[in-house]
């Protein structure tokens, strides 16, 4: 269990992962989380609390305790961990982080998480190509982002390995390349949001 913590982990498991910065945690983090457990029929969600986000400026990034204590007061839900596992993994990127769990971790079905806003610029991750050849991607629809995110260089580049949303269930027993975007998510709220309004 190197690097997990207290985390419940068995053989078998289809685990969600959601990394971010988490500056601070939302209601739609958690609404992503909820969403995902319940269409891609997941045994958990793991929340990766970054010391730091490669593609955002530092400045203003609160204390990683500090997040990680807020995320863990949002998240309310016995099947959302919140950890800061990339911390003990001593990884930055997210394809170094899912590297390291998937080979750590060989019985666990992982699937990685995130909002149609990180699709849409998921083309400027570190081997985002890679990372998409390493594990399924469940996109969850926000407010604003559906065409930009659908008509993104990813997007496109991975359109052969799109899932019908229907089969949502089998994404966790997929062999990646393999991607779903899912609608039904109805918060538009952001970090960005929340820290301009001084929440």
């Amino acid at each position: 269990m190197t690097g997990a913590g207290r985390l419940l982990i068995a053989p078998g498991m289809r685990i969600g992962l959601l990394g971010g910065s988490f500056n601070p945690a939302h209601e739609t983090h958690r609404a992503i989380s909820l969403l995902a457990l319940r269409r891609l029929r997941l045994n958990r969600v793991w929340w990766m609390v970054s010391p730091g986000n490669p593609l955002k400026d530092a400045a203003g990034l609160k204390p990683l305790s500090e997040r990680l204590a807020h995320a863990r007061e949002t998240a309310t839900h016995s099947k959302i961990d919140v950890t800061a596992i990339e911390t003990s993994l001593h990884t930055r990127y997210t394809f170094d982080t899912v590297s390291k769990l998937t080979e750590q971790y060989k019985d666990i079905r992982f699937v990685f998480l995130m909002g149609a806003d990180n699709l849409a610029q998921l083309h400027l991750w570190k081997r985002w190509r890679e990372l998409a050849n390493l594990i399924p991607l469940a996109v969850a629809d926000r407010a604003g982002w559906s065409l930009r995110a659908l008509a993104s260089p990813a997007a496109i580049a991975l359109s052969q390995a799109r899932l019908p949303e229907q089969n949502a269930g089998s994404l966790a027993a997929s062999s990646a390349p393999a991607w779903v975007f899912l609608h039904g998510l109805k918060s538009a709220m952001s970090s960005t949001k929340l820290r301009s309004t001084g929440s």
